[in-house]
């Protein structure tokens, strides 16, 4: 009679123990160290069990952090005010940002149409990585009219949230003039970036946020993690 590899064992009795509830979403798994103890076996063997519960999307391993369950989606909801650290919150989760590129530069064709500026006009650009309870949901850019935000750059540095640097420069609210999705494969840099594996499925959604007279305001693109962010719609009164 075949076998079941020792592995394949220990996969399932982790995998059982994380549907049972031993283990919760976000919870850290114990070392492979704790691990190789536990079930008697070396660290190559805890390491096959993990990559094959992480093939399955059970579990995701954070460098130099441990392996952690994987979140249940999160539901994000876009209206006419989509702010990132407001919608995480009220879900009880921890929101952050980690910034990955900060520049001025002129805008492209695209961009200038988005911001009704004129072509080559100088822009903020602002991209980096959206993260709840330090998993990555999703990575982003950002661009704003640098002529009308001066000191936004600076301010994005001190703040890391967009809503607080752009109260810093004199604008209050701002509002969600479109929105469009699409889906799309994460690449290679993409994928790095997220934590997901290459050609995952991912949601990219293009929008344009305007202040109370309608002037746009910022020009983004999102980039979603599919199996970690339920995308929701909902009127507004």
């Amino acid at each position: 009679m075949a076998r079941t590899p020792i592995w394949r064992n220990i996969a399932d009795t982790l995998g059982a123990e994380i549907a049972g509830g031993h283990y919760r979403p976000g919870d850290r798994l114990p070392t492979e160290a704790e691990l190789s103890a536990r079930f008697g076996v070396n660290r190559h063997t805890v390491r096959q069990a993990l990559a094959h519960l992480a093939e399955a999307g059970t579990v995701r391993s954070r460098r130099g952090a441990g392996v952690f369950v994987t979140s249940r989606p999160t539901d994000y909801p876009l209206g006419r005010r989509v702010r990132f650290h407001q919608n995480i919150a009220a879900l009880g989760r921890q929101a952050s940002r980690r910034l990955t590129r900060l520049e001025t530069r002129a805008a492209d064709a695209r961009e200038a149409e988005a911001l009704a500026l004129p072509a080559g006009a100088a822009v903020h650009v602002v991209e980096g990585v959206s993260l709840a309870d330090g998993q990555p949901l999703a990575v982003f850019r950002s661009v704003f009219d640098a002529a009308r935000f001066p000191s936004l750059a600076g301010e994005l540095q001190r703040h890391q949230s967009i809503t607080a640097a752009l109260k810093a420069c004199g604008l209050a609210d701002y509002t969600r003039a479109w929105t469009r999705i699409t889906a799309k494969l994460a690449r290679p840099t993409m994928a790095l970036a997220l934590e997901i594996r290459e050609g995952a499925p991912i949601l990219r959604s293009e929008s344009v946020n305007v202040d109370g007279a309608g002037r746009p305001v910022e020009y983004g693109r999102t980039w979603f993690a599919g199996d970690r962010v339920s995308l929701t719609m909902a009127p507004e009164g």
